[in-house]
């Protein structure tokens, strides 16, 4: 039996071949989680992806435009809990509004049904078997598309009450990042779960996993460490035949604790070595890499008001041809949110630069003692991107 008929055989026989024509999908749903604008949704399918997975109902346009690119759409319905009795009521009304208005589309793949929406609960059993009763209510409204529902990755024993939870969810959707998307597969084996897993967000080091200078700041990997998680991680979900699909994230440009650090793109739309590793994965050649970051410093992680700053970059473009690097210091970011919420870009700092060129910066540290981060964006003649960046402390 084959990977896509055993996950057919658990997960319903929509799984597969779903309504939308005869077509069969591949063995594992292969796409992005998606936050972009039409010109990111037309990138995404010219990098290979087959699925979108995108939030909630302010997202239904991607329906009509995936449909235009021959993507299908992984559709959120946004669910909040707790509530009081009349809340809950007007947001199953507007779920069964919502199912009842696009599940005819023919670019709708499944029903993903909350995100998370148990986080910070000591007891996640009640926010999952609301979000099971309100699959239950589109099962009943749309049989012929299934159900997913998107939780927190957590400890063996969370996971073990999810897989005697939610009859009404036909696809377990699991947020994995860095070292975490190694190890689900044998955690889901330990907690009993038989159900098709999605791993629904799939990203590098995260910001709550890094390690962190003295004062805090956490430090990013670089484009090119993040394109390594990538093409590894992807190689290895492949092989494993519980997971039937993984979503990247996330397809466009995010602030969360950086303007870069979640992002597959640049907020201009640039491509970076990241995109290059999911367009390899889904099988499509890439004939021009995004540069390659080798390393990154600076000269210290302190620095008193105005002293002289150096750092510096070791970047390669694909063909040896001269690169060009944008150099910014911005404030750290205050407004964090944990990825619920939008967060507001810290400010940009104006400092007299002394010296840059592609490959080194010499600027004057800003005056107002603080927490900061140089910016650096290394781009070639073809327009492709790559980042990273350092944190600073004046004092």
């Amino acid at each position: 039996m084959t990977r896509a008929l055993l996950a057919c055989a658990l997960a319903l026989s929509c799984f597969v071949t779903l309504q939308a024509g005869a077509e069969t999908m591949p063995e594992q749903w292969q796409g992005a989680a998606f936050a972009g604008d039409r010109a990111a949704l037309e990138k995404l399918a010219a990098a290979g992806a087959g699925v979108v997975r995108v939030y909630g109902e302010s997202d239904a346009w991607v329906l009509d435009a995936a449909r235009r690119h021959g993507l299908r759409v992984v559709m959120g319905v946004s669910v909040a809990y707790p509530l009081d009795a009349g809340a809950l009521h007007a947001q199953e009304q507007a779920v069964r509004n919502f199912v009842e208005r696009h599940r005819k589309h023919p670019a709708l793949l499944a029903w993903g049904v909350g995100n998370e929406v148990e986080a910070g609960a000591t007891d996640p059993l009640p926010a999952w078997r609301e979000i099971d009763r309100l699959a239950g209510i589109i099962k009943a409204i749309d049989p012929a598309h299934p159900t997913l529902m998107v939780a927190v990755d957590g400890e063996l024993e969370r996971l073990k009450q999810l897989a005697a939870c939610c009859a009404n969810i036909d696809l377990l959707g699991i947020n994995a990042y860095a070292g975490a998307a190694f190890t689900l597969p044998q955690r889901l084996r330990d907690a009993g779960i038989t159900k098709p897993v999605i791993v629904s967000e799939l990203g590098p080091l995260g910001q709550w996993q890094a390690g962190t200078k003295p004062w805090g700041a956490p430090l990013e990997p670089t484009s090119s460490e993040k394109a390594a998680f990538f093409r590894d991680v992807l190689a290895f979900l492949r092989t494993q035949p519980q997971i039937a699909g993984a979503f990247p994230f996330l397809w466009g440009a995010k602030q969360e604790q950086t303007e870069t650090w979640h992002g597959l793109l640049l907020a201009d739309g640039s491509l970076t070595a990241m995109s290059d590793a999911l367009t390899l994965a889904w099988g499509k050649p890439v004939a021009e890499p995004a540069p390659a970051i080798r390393g990154i410093g600076i000269a210290a992680d302190e620095f008193a008001p105005g002293q002289e700053v150096s750092a510096g970059v070791d970047a390669a473009s694909f063909d040896g041809t001269a690169l060009r690097t944008e150099w910014k210091v911005l404030a750290e970011a205050t407004d964090l949110r944990g990825g619920s919420g939008i967060e507001t870009p810290p400010a940009r700092i104006a400092v007299p630069v002394l010296h840059a060129d592609a490959a080194s910066v010499r600027f004057r540290a800003p005056q107002q003692p603080g927490a900061y981060r140089l910016f650096i964006t290394v781009r070639d003649h073809k327009g492709k991107a790559a980042t990273a960046n350092l944190p600073f402390l004046v004092r």
